[in-house]
């Protein structure tokens, strides 16, 4: 029975040595990025619980442009994986300019909606009849904040279309050194713009953004100099700018499969929103103490999520190779090795959030109320661990059609309407609510394992096209 379980799924040292050799530098570059917010958030929450919810309220919109951003990268991405794997880099040059374009009207979408209905969009989450803070100045704060943070959408959406494909050929390092010089510059520049030092005044939830901006700008700069200037281990990047032309065929295979899963991430993301949304009715407090659990989970998240992402590499190459049973046998082995690291790190997280809460400069009922919703979402993690590596092994194999039906049918058919149900029509506390929304994770669990095991996802989706 153990050795069979062990055949399955635990691989041997040297399949761990590659796996980590890919994972450990995507963790630790999204672990800076996302240290990025985390460094704004915990600097802006000794200013104030109403600067605090501002800035939580621009970030969750943010979160949304992210995700859009992601998923217009990872449409090409399965492709250029695939590519890159048959040794075809005439194929990852054409998915490289697709994602310059889907980035881009991305972008220009974005900064037309956050320019003409910023007020619209944060007052959504603000409710005054529930709140013990001061919902005006949350408004104010910010609108201030999202007017700077506009400027960083474009280097952000630049830097992903080249840091996706740096990572399609296994080169994980460079956007972990971009990561690394961003947060740097944010962590230096955060503490001397937001609080002031010598005759420099304060300046708050700007001085916050301003940092964010000229971090992404720096770290946008490195991976695209380091692209070009690396031609020979960036082949793809020869001539990609000498013509905008994508061949129909390419262009064509492109949206049947990754059009799914470029609207996914933008319905998953915004279902994201919305239910952040539905919590916020139930006050001020609720966004604070939400902010301040999404933070350190962030924190947490990454490593699940960046396994999932090598998932995607691993498997997505040896199909590209017609190595369909060498694809399922590294795919066992590393949805255990993820659901594994992940329930380690929930223990952890479990003990963190005893403390973390601690750090804001708000009242001690949000910080109570944020202990709890802690502990929630590191119990939930495993699950989320599992589902997610089964989103990406059915990407990988191109079952984008699948993947939106897994994703966000699921979250805006089920998860949504009853979030906003209970959020609106009962009288549970709202650390009940949470509870029960995030554990709609089992149901997903269950589905992702018959997805999984039907071995549909199995399938080389560049076999025909050179």
């Amino acid at each position: 029975m153990w050795r069979k379980f062990k055949n399955k799924f635990i691989g041997t040292g040297d399949f761990y040595r590659y796996v980590l050799y890919l994972a450990v530098p995507m963790i630790v570059q999204n672990a800076i990025t996302s240290f990025v917010s985390f460094l704004d958030n915990i600097m802006v929450g000794q200013i104030g619980t109403e600067q605090m919810s501002g800035v939580a309220i621009v970030n969750q919109l943010m979160f949304v442009f992210n995700i859009c951003i992601f998923g217009g990268v990872s449409g090409a991405g399965i492709f250029g994986t695939q590519y890159f794997g048959k040794g075809d880099y005439e194929g990852q040059k054409h998915t490289f300019r697709f994602k310059l374009y889907a980035c881009g009207l991305i972008t220009c979408a974005a900064l037309l909606l956050f320019g003409f209905l910023d007020t619209q969009l944060i007052s959504l989450y603000l409710n005054e009849s529930h709140s013990a803070g001061d919902v005006s100045l949350a408004l104010k704060y910010g609108k201030e904040y999202l007017a700077i943070m506009m400027i960083g959408l474009i280097p952000f959406a630049l830097g992903q279309a080249y840091t996706s494909t740096i990572r399609e050929t296994g080169q994980t390092l460079v956007p972990m050194i971009a990561g690394i010089a961003a947060v740097a510059t944010n962590l230096f520049l955060d503490y001397i713009l937001i609080f002031g030092i010598g005759g420099m005044p304060g300046m708050g939830v700007r001085g916050a953004a301003i940092a964010t901006v000229i971090a992404r700008f720096i770290e946008c700069f490195i991976v695209v100099f380091w692209t070009h200037t690396h031609k020979e281990v960036n082949p793809y990047i020869k001539g990609a700018y000498s013509s905008p032309k994508i061949p129909r065929s390419v262009l064509r295979g492109i949206l049947i499969k990754g059009s799914p899963l470029m609207l996914n991430e933008m319905f998953w993301a915004s279902g994201m929103a919305v239910i952040s949304q539905c919590y916020a009715v139930r006050g001020l407090e609720v966004v604070a103490a939400q902010n301040i659990s999404s933070t350190i989970s962030n924190l947490f998240n990454i490593v699940y999520l960046q396994l999932g992402g090598c998932i995607s590499i691993v498997v997505g190459q040896l199909l590209g190779a017609g190595k369909i049973e060498d694809a399922r046998d590294a795919d066992n082995k590393m949805i255990f090795f993820s659901v594994f690291c992940c329930a380690c790190i929930s223990a952890v997280m479990v003990v963190v959030g005893r403390y973390f809460p601690s750090i804001y400069n708000t009242e001690e009922t949000i910080k109570a109320l944020a202990q709890k919703l802690i502990v929630i979402s590191a119990l939930v993690m495993p699950l989320c661990s599992f589902s997610h590596a089964a989103y990406f092994t059915l990407r990988s194999g191109g079952k984008t059609i699948v993947t939106f039906l897994f994703d966000s049918v699921f979250v805006w058919v089920l998860v949504i309407p009853f979030a906003y149900t209970l959020a609106n029509y009962t009288n549970l506390t709202i650390t009940t609510v949470f509870f029960l929304v995030q554990f709609t994770e089992i149901i997903k669990v269950i589905l992702g394992l018959f997805m999984l095991k039907s071995g549909v996802w199995l399938q080389n989706i560049v076999e025909e096209k050179a």
